[in-house]
Formats: C-alpha cells, structure tokens, sequence
C-alpha cells in the first residue's frame, strides 16, 4: 500500500494506546494541527483519555481503575520518495517528575474542555500530516447546515484497516451558529463507539460543495474531495444514544497557541542547553 493512493484526512488519523507502565489501558484517537506549514505543530486528543477519568463524573474509565502515566502514539514513518506505509511508535510520558501534567490545556475553559495538547520534538523518522487552522488545506469555509453529512475518523474499539482509521459517517444535529466561546461544542447523530474519542471531524465533500465568503454563499463545483475541519469527537451524551458531543474547532485554536508558547519556553532552553543535538521523539 502506498500512502498517496489514499485521500489525505485518512493520513491524519493517528491510534494511540493509554498506558500505565506497558500496560495498555485503552485506546483512541488523535491527530496533529498547525497554522500552517511554517508553524508550531501540536497532538490533539481528548483530555479524558490522557486523564483516563470520564470527564463529566470524574470516574475511572478503565475497569481495573488504572490511569495512564504514558502514552503511544503510532506515527506514520518517514518512507522518503517511495511513499509505502510504514508505522513508527514513539512513547511519551503523561507526568513530569513533580506530578504535574505534560499537556496543554484551553486558556480560559482549562480542565471544563475535553481537549489537550501534547508537544513533541521531531525527527526526520517521522512524517507529519497536520490540519492546518489557517489555510484552505483544511479550512475551505464549507457551508454546512443541520441534517448534513458529517465524518468521524478514528479507530473505533480499536479497529483499523490495514492500520489505517475507519470513517464513520452521520448528521450535524444543529445550527453551527449557535456555538459560543462559553460553549464551544455541537452535536452530531453518528453511530460513534469507544476508541473515536480523539477524532477529527469532518465536512467531507466530493464534487459540489457550498462555500461561505463573507455573508454569500455559492456553489462551487471541485474535481478533487474537499474537506473542512470542524471540531474534535469526545462521546456520546450517554450508552443510549447516538448523539455525539464535538468540540468546535475554534478550542484547537486557543489550545495551539498555548502549546506553541509552551514548547518555546521548553525546546527552546533545551535547543541552547543542547547546542542544536537532534533528537528522535519527545523531549522528556
């Protein structure tokens, strides 16, 4: 399998194990994001799965009452020109020694948001296929409306196609509009299961799609998918239904400025401690 015969958001999904020791508790989803392609790239998942606590009642998740105290996120290896599918795991610890977390939290929403970020220090072992928030890679300003066709792409129970995530496909259940920075998150109905946490969200569109540019929008026609990133999956409102909570993009925002400031104050001392020494994985 060569990675250039896949659409590229199957690219960007990333499996992860939550890990106490080598122990794998459970497993999830995410995915990396940047401005664009000159900036600070950061892994987005969900807080409950670095916590490994539910992150509305606070109770374990795992049924032997483990947390996590790392993490393994399987990474697309670096294959040069040849473009085959090959994985790297790299493993990066949840704590520092004084306890406190390595994640990156919403400056404002903080542990109330289900979303963090984990910075990462990158070798030439490793390809990166990020969302990027402030180009039309990822963000076209796809018009999409209630009842609309959403995706899911992650690794339900864990399951994978040939190591790659699996596409689940459901409905925006409301106005996008009525999202706010108090309440930064929009339902969806899409039969979503254990191990999508962490997922990326997307419109997904093949030939026409509604564009917004201002207060107008048109129809455009495109011989290629296009795609727009909306938020972030984080579960569904309870084991009985089918609606989904996803965390509007707008939160990956905030918490990737935050992780660029962190990983400044971070790898940049480190880079001057270390006189520029390349480095493999997490600078841990």
């Amino acid at each position: 399998m060569n990675r250039r015969d896949l659409v590229i958001p199957s690219l960007k999904s990333l499996f992860i194990e939550a890990r106490f020791g080598e122990t794998v508790l459970g497993t999830g989803t995410a995915f990396l994001v940047a401005n664009n392609q000159q900036s600070h790239c950061t892994l987005i998942t969900n807080r409950h799965v670095v916590t490994g606590r539910d992150h509305n009642t606070g109770e374990c998740l795992n049924k032997n009452a483990g947390v996590p105290d790392n993490m393994v996120i399987h990474f697309h290896a670096n294959t040069g020109e040849t473009g085959e599918c090959e994985w790297r795991e790299i493993q990066l610890p949840l704590f520092r020694e004084d306890g406190s977390p390595y994640w990156i939290e919403h400056s404002v929403l903080a542990d109330k948001a289900d979303v963090v970020a984990l910075n990462l220090r990158w070798g030439d072992d490793i390809s990166r296929y990020p969302y990027y928030l402030e180009t039309e890679l990822d963000r076209l300003n796809i018009e999409i409306g209630p009842a609309e066709n959403v995706s899911v792409i992650g690794f339900p129970f864990g399951r994978s196609v040939q190591r790659f995530p699996i596409w689940v496909t459901g409905f925006l259940s409301q106005d996008l509009s009525l999202v706010t920075p108090e309440s930064p998150t929009f339902l969806i109905d899409c039969r979503t299961r254990q191990g999508q946490s962490g997922s990326p969200v997307l419109a997904f569109r093949a030939g026409n799609y509604r564009k917004r540019t201002g207060d107008k929008v048109s129809v455009t026609m495109s011989p290629t998918p296009v795609w727009e990133l909306l938020g972030i999956y984080s579960g569904r409102i309870n084991r009985e239904s089918d609606l989904g909570v996803v965390w509007h993009v707008s939160v990956m925002e905030d918490i990737l400025a935050g992780s660029a400031a962190e990983a400044e104050r971070r790898f940049g001392l480190w880079k001057s401690k270390t006189e520029h020494r390349e480095h493999d994985s997490a600078d841990r």
